[in-house]
């Protein structure tokens, strides 16, 4: 049997990635809600980027996103030698990198607002992603309504009416499409999939998101996708 050094193969897939422009690593778009947030917020604002796709679920999945990032795992943003691992952290910096597109909402109070949602998002509603994980593919009504899951519901319910009332105008979240809506774009898909019942409006905005064209074209990947994912699948809610 052949042996093959890996390590040649590893340090040119990384050098590849330290071309210029920016490198994003993902996940699988049916499944990978972290790396649906910035991957959305790139495209929505046309922040051109490389894209490479690391399947989970696989044998060498944890190998393969250690090419990129220490951490263990997606997304990634690489530029130039600087390694950007956490999906907050990385569309800061697209935030900064490009502000003429204005990634964050202008007004002082909106953008406040902004981020201390995405900041609650980031860091809260576990009970949702633990009840009702990503599954973009998946017609799953009723399931994973766990009291947790449905309180994350009501407070998520709660902000998306705030904002749309104040700053939305009854179209993104903050009127034009921002880093917000890139955030709780796979909350919309989670509500999607899990059937979960609006009031009119708030299902008006996810119909909105779905249409976005960056929303659009992330579902449209997703539904193509054929890559076993046995440990995801696992973990859906059963009947």
């Amino acid at each position: 049997m052949q042996t093959i050094d890996l390590d040649p193969i590893l340090s040119h897939t990384l050098e590849q990635a330290r071309q210029p422009g920016l490198t994003l690593v993902i996940g699988n778009k049916n499944l990978s809600s972290w790396s649906m947030r910035p991957w959305v917020a790139a495209v929505a604002f046309g922040i051109p980027f490389t894209e490479i796709r690391v399947l989970l679920d696989q044998r060498d999945t944890a190998n393969e996103i250690a090419r990129y990032s220490h951490a263990g795992r997606v997304p990634v943003l690489i530029s130039g030698e600087m390694t950007i691992w956490d999906s907050l952290a990385i569309v800061e910096y697209l935030a900064e990198q490009f502000p003429d597109k204005h990634l964050w909402p202008q007004d002082v109070a909106a953008r406040a607002l902004a981020r201390s949602i995405v900041a609650e998002m980031h860091s809260g509603f576990s009970e949702l992603r633990s009840a009702m994980p990503m599954h973009i593919q998946s017609s799953l009504p009723g399931r994973g309504r766990t009291p947790g899951a449905q309180a994350d519901i009501g407070r998520i319910c709660e902000i998306w009416e705030d904002c749309l009332s104040r700053f939305g105008h009854h179209q993104f979240l903050f009127g034009e499409f921002s880093i917000a809506d890139a955030f709780y774009a796979p909350v919309v898909m989670r509500f999607k999939t899990y059937g979960v019942a609006l009031a009119p409006a708030l299902q008006a905005y996810c119909n909105r998101m779905q249409a976005h064209p960056a929303v659009a074209r992330w579902v449209g990947e997703a539904m193509a996708e054929d890559d076993p994912t046995p440990l995801h699948d696992m973990e859906l809610p059963g009947e």
